[in-house]
């Protein structure tokens, strides 16, 4: 059985919530990725950031990123997947949600994140036609 953590990319990172949209940024460049984990005062997740929120978001109607905080734009409930989940339990989640990358969770702990690139290295052409046809659906 394929498990979320056999096709995750391991390594990913939190960003506090009260970490500024410019130091996100600074952290996605550095890390090569355009999402983060963004975790609330209790340290559990409380939402996901990427380089597109920062840019629609924020830059694109004026305000600094330099004095927006990740918790300002976060929102919703955060979506993530236990490591030991198998592929079609990664799948639905996703696709039932219309997400792009999905956090993976060990006891706890953020242990790595799903992209769509990750899947792509992982899924026949079928699941991954399957996953494109639900995520990219119009609501």
């Amino acid at each position: 059985m394929t498990t979320a953590a056999d096709i995750m990319h391991a390594g990913a990172q939190w960003i506090p919530a009260t970490e500024t949209l410019d130091r996100a940024a600074q952290l996605m460049a550095r890390l090569d990725v355009g999402a983060l984990p963004v975790s609330g005062a209790d340290e559990r997740m409380a939402g996901i950031i990427t380089d597109r929120d920062i840019v629609v978001k924020c830059v694109a109607k004026g305000h600094d990123p330099a004095k927006v905080t990740c918790g300002d734009l976060v929102q919703g409930t955060p979506r993530w997947i236990d490591a030991d989940a198998d592929v079609d339990q990664v799948l639905e989640e996703m696709k039932s949600h219309q997400i792009r990358r999905l956090p993976v969770i060990r006891n706890k702990r953020l242990v790595g994140m799903i992209s769509e690139a990750d899947l792509a290295a992982h899924l026949t052409e079928r699941q991954l036609a399957g996953f494109v046809e639900r995520v990219y659906a119009k609501a």
